[in-house]
């Protein structure tokens, strides 16, 4: 059963956004700073097929996705949200 986004934040950094969930997804800290370090995770290992995600922190009821600066939230959104629905 996947993830209901229930709001996607803003935070202080412009290149990250914080992706309030309808449950936790992971009760303890879980940083991934890059795809190959995410390779063992399922979940975490999708997220990094978005072009554009730099790094994932997923912890209690959120995910929070960091992306390369030229990249566009849109499209990043969109996509996250479809995933964490699958997952």
């Amino acid at each position: 059963m996947g993830f209901t986004v229930k709001e996607v934040q803003p935070t202080p950094n412009p290149n990250a956004m914080k992706f309030v969930l309808d449950r936790v997804i992971a009760p303890q800290p879980a940083s991934f700073f890059n795809a190959a370090a995410a390779a063992t995770h399922p979940i975490a290992a999708r997220l990094f097929e978005v072009s554009g995600v730099a790094s994932l922190l997923l912890l209690g009821d959120f995910v929070t996705v960091n992306k390369q600066p030229p990249a566009k939230w849109p499209q990043i959104t969109s996509k996250i949200k479809k995933i964490l629905a699958e997952v």
